[in-house]
């Protein structure tokens, strides 16, 4: 029986980042892939023209009518904005046992367009981050979720993924993508802390990494990888994908990674 992984995010109009991206990272992972749209979107590569919250009881009927049907190995969960809609999900995933839960603390999008309400980040920190088997913040969401600076080295990284885990994170993967240099990330849990690298890819299709990241991990996990095997597979997985998203020509902005670029003919 082939693996199932859901993803409970926002919309992306452009497809390149949100459900979009996490369905072709779960396709491109040979995992089958559901979707619970908590928000929508109008974005595409320049940038986010609208949000759109979906109503906290559709999303609720959406949690219901998928974890009551299909066997769940693994939940991706992105942008959620509204707090009463971070509620939603909570409650949901508590109620149906959701295992292998990723959380990507979804604030600010690639363009620096706002995606999250200031009345939510405590709610993600106090009710949806202890629900989560790993939590995957950016420098800048990290800052947020810690209400301290933007961290600059991997020590600060590790000191912030620290505070997190005392928050009532389980694990916590710090991505340093904005740090000059390659890009390291720092996994902080209950054991040592762990560095993960990979080359920088010079492009500047990098719409959707994040997404892609958190997604690939989910996939893995339901592929039944424990945690630091699928952050190593996810990173190998996105840094493919980047190094062949100049390939894409999507748009006149920041276009997406080439998610099926292992898959799709060449030349």
């Amino acid at each position: 029986m082939i693996p199932i992984a859901v993803t409970i995010a926002g919309s992306d109009s452009g497809g390149g980042a949100g459900i979009q991206a996490d369905l072709k990272t779960f396709s491109a992972l040979q995992i089958y892939g559901a979707s619970v749209i908590a928000a929508l979107t109008a974005q595409n590569t320049l940038g986010v023209t609208g949000v759109m919250d979906v109503p906290p009881e559709f999303v609720t009927k959406q949690i219901d009518a998928v974890y009551s049907d299909l066997k769940v190995d693994a939940t991706k969960i992105g942008m959620l904005s509204d707090p009463a809609t971070i509620r939603a999900v909570a409650a949901g995933l508590s109620a149906h046992g959701a295992r292998n839960v990723v959380l990507d603390p979804v604030m600010v999008a690639a363009s620096g367009d706002p995606l999250l309400k200031p009345d939510a980040i405590s709610v993600i920190r106090d009710e949806l981050m202890p629900l989560a088997d790993v939590i995957t913040p950016n420098l800048h969401e990290a800052a947020v979720l810690t209400g301290e600076p933007v961290a600059h080295n991997i020590d600060a990284m590790t000191e912030q993924g620290r505070t997190l885990v005392r928050a009532g994170a389980k694990a916590v993967l710090i991505k340093g993508g904005h740090l000059d240099g390659d890009a390291i990330d720092v996994l902080v849990g209950q054991d040592e802390p762990r560095l993960f690298s990979a080359p920088r890819i010079d492009t500047r299709n990098t719409h959707g990494t994040g997404c892609t990241l958190s997604s690939a991990i989910a996939a893995r996990l339901a592929l039944g990888d424990d945690l630091s095997t699928a952050i190593s597979a996810a990173k190998t997985y996105l840094s493919g994908a980047l190094a062949a998203s100049d390939g894409l020509r999507i748009g006149s902005g920041h276009g997406p990674v080439h998610h099926f670029h292992a898959l799709w003919k060449k030349g």
